[in-house]
């Protein structure tokens, strides 16, 4: 495979990025393609798109960290998954695709001090990164549950849309048969074609310094050890990984401490007719309430409908035979909590917590109940809330108990959006990174991901990260000649 080079127990480069996700990606292109030697150092393996099953028990163990369960400890716990492969989370997310809304860069430049972030230069990097991975509507006729969804949404008049998705499609091609243009499609290809190496499987342990400035990376490859000595490194493993990565370094301030996430809530719906296309999403997110609230669908293979059931498995075991007939929808809210990420001596992956407030808890449970009434209009026959002790709603008689029940010691919470654990700004009360990313306290450290996200932007993260990635690459291209 092109770029990718042999293990040793040594390597030299001029800058080291440490994940392979759409931070590391897009940062790697760039310094390569402005001349720079880069090493790329992933922990997971590479994975050819097209050679495991989506969403099927392989896929979890090779391409998601711990098989995709990782809980945040807290009343009630959050489920999230990571990306643990080539591409990072691109590689297995839905490949939806949202711009932050202008208001979200206002307040990280009013709030948090974020300098040389104009609105135009931002949005001309997201035309950028749209360009890149073929950023589009869906064509052809939309997936059945998500067309159920819009009807749902339609007849209650809420604000609704299709979001894009970063696909390619085959001539004629229809919302199944879109080809994802994740990293390993895109970003990575470049970086290797500009000279850019990477090892993969390799685990980085911790950064050496002298004084503040790092200069090496002890890493294992299996029960190997191996290092890499660098001029500059840029930490892109993710809002989880990356400030670990830098306490087990021993660097301290506002790291780990600001974890931002998106709430999440599900349900299972059935129709009287077949739904189910297990290889794919629904494209349409009801808006109505945003940026407080939206609802949208997840991927509908058997096993994840099973999962939306198991809160209640005893009675609605049964539903899961009409599988095909089924879809899953969130519910999902900009949270007013926030979260930690601890580095353990001796243990290998960090404690993570999250405190949802009240509100939170409040706009979930009313989320759930509203997500619960489109389903209802848009024709579901029965609605299995993913909740401890809920009913199984067929009525909108049935809605109140929904709420009256969803408590925090009964509430599945999930979340696939990670952000805000290095934060990025001049006020360094809040943030643990300048506006171009460079880790206050040291000469030549970055960070380039999630981690730099001064709060959750209320949309998928995966714009947002990139743009900024492309943003700060590029600033320190300029800052090395």
């Amino acid at each position: 495979m092109s770029g990718v080079i042999a293990p040793d127990r040594h390597h030299d480069c001029e800058v080291l990025v440490i994940g392979s996700g759409a931070g590391g990606a897009t940062t790697a292109a760039v310094l390569a393609e402005a001349g720079v030697d880069v090493v790329i150092v992933e922990e997971g393996p590479w994975v050819e798109q097209g050679s495991v099953v989506p969403f099927s028990l392989e896929q979890m163990d090779r391409q998601y960290r711990s098989g995709g369960l990782t809980v945040a400890l807290g009343r009630p716990s959050i489920a999230y998954t990571e990306g643990r492969c080539a591409g990072g989370g691109t590689e297995i997310n839905s490949g939806l695709y949202r711009r932050p809304h202008p208001a979200t860069l206002v307040r990280w430049r009013e709030d948090f001090g974020v300098d040389d972030f104009d609105d135009d230069q931002f949005f001309a990097l997201c035309d950028e990164v749209e360009s890149a991975l073929s950023v589009g509507p869906v064509p052809g006729r939309h997936l059945p549950a998500s067309e159920r969804l819009r009807r749902g949404a339609a007849a209650l008049g809420w604000d609704h849309d299709e979001i894009p998705r970063w696909m390619t499609y085959d001539g004629d091609g229809d919302a199944a048969s879109g080809r994802r243009q994740s990293m390993t499609r895109t970003y990575l290809p470049r970086a290797f074609a500009a000279g850019a190496r990477m090892l993969f499987e390799h685990r980085v342990d911790r950064l050496l310094f002298d004084g503040t400035r790092a200069f090496r990376a002890e890493m294992s490859h299996g029960a190997e050890p191996v290092t890499v000595d660098f001029e500059q490194v840029v930490v892109c493993a993710g809002a989880i990984q990356t400030p670990a990565l830098l306490q087990r370094s021993g660097h301290r301030g506002p790291i780990g401490r600001s974890l931002a996430v998106h709430p999440t809530v599900k349900l299972a719906a059935r129709f009287d007719e077949t739904v189910n296309v297990a290889a794919d999403v629904p494209v349409h997110q009801v808006k109505e309430f945003a940026p407080d609230l939206s609802f949208g669908g997840s991927a509908s293979h058997p096993g994840l409908v099973a999962l939306a059931l198991t809160d209640n498995w005893s009675e609605m075991r049964q539903a899961i035979v009409d599988w095909p007939e089924m879809a899953v929808y969130y519910a999902a809210i900009t949270s007013e909590g926030r979260g930690r990420v601890t580095a353990i001596p001796g243990v290998r992956d960090p404690v993570v917590t999250y405190r949802l407030t009240r509100r939170d808890r409040a706009v979930l449970r009313q989320g759930l109940a509203r997500l619960a009434l489109v389903m209802l209009e848009a024709g579901a026959t029965a609605v299995y809330p993913s909740f401890r002790h809920a009913p199984v709603v067929t009525s909108r008689a049935d809605l109140a108990t929904v709420t009256g029940r969803f408590t925090a010691s009964a509430a599945s919470v999930m979340t696939v959006h990670l952000c805000s654990t290095v934060p990025m700004g001049t006020d360094r009360s809040r943030a643990a990174a300048d506006s171009f990313g460079r880790l206050y306290g040291t000469d030549n450290v970055l960070v380039n991901d999630a981690s730099l996200l001064p709060d959750a932007p209320g949309v998928n993260p995966q714009a947002t990260v990139m743009a900024i990635a492309l943003r700060n690459a590029r600033r320190l291209t300029e800052a090395r000649r």
